[in-house]
């Protein structure tokens, strides 16, 4: 009987935990949600993107890129992300990767140039999170360039831009 009593505690303790941590995690995370960027900023050198509201850094994230990040997109498959400004101008929630904001590549410019070479431009450039499964991953491939050309961050980070950048948004991309 004595060892039932000790194990409905524990239990019972447990649940008070349990609950919490979800209450901290609700209070903390609710914040996030009232984020709102007008700008994103990407730094290629410096593999780092920035949430800018009215011309100051609201949050600074660690990225990765394609497998060949210097310079700009050229043409598809080239593994390079493009480098100018663009916007965000779709969303995804059920991609390949864990949620995923569409960048506007490539614009006329982009499809003259490629043009001129008699190449394809390509597209699909996305901000997103790791593939679909593998977020835990992000801790090994964090300090390697593994996209096709777009900008990976982890999937916690992922929610914290989803929140924060709605459609429309500008996005800068520097070399």
């Amino acid at each position: 009987m004595r060892t039932l009593g000790y194990a409905l505690l524990t239990l019972a303790g447990l649940a008070l935990l349990a609950l919490g941590i979800s209450v901290f995690t609700w209070r903390t995370a609710e914040p996030e949600r009232q984020l709102r960027a007008d700008l994103v900023r990407v730094d290629k050198s410096a593999r780092r993107l920035e949430l800018l509201r009215g011309g100051e850094v609201i949050r600074r994230y660690h990225v990765s890129f394609g497998a060949r990040p210097r310079g700009h997109k050229q043409q598809e498959g080239d593994e390079r992300t493009p480098e100018g400004r663009y916007r965000i101008d779709g969303r995804n929630a059920r991609s390949r990767y864990y949620k995923s904001l569409h960048i506007s590549y490539p614009n006329a410019e982009d499809r003259r140039a490629a043009r001129q070479r008699g190449v394809s431009p390509g597209g699909d450039i996305m901000i997103h999170g790791m593939p679909n499964g593998w977020g835990w991953a992000w801790l090994f491939l964090k300090p390697f360039n593994w996209t096709d050309g777009c900008i990976a961050v982890s999937d916690r980070e992922m929610d914290e831009i989803w929140h924060a950048v709605p459609v429309g948004t500008p996005i800068e991309i520097r070399p």
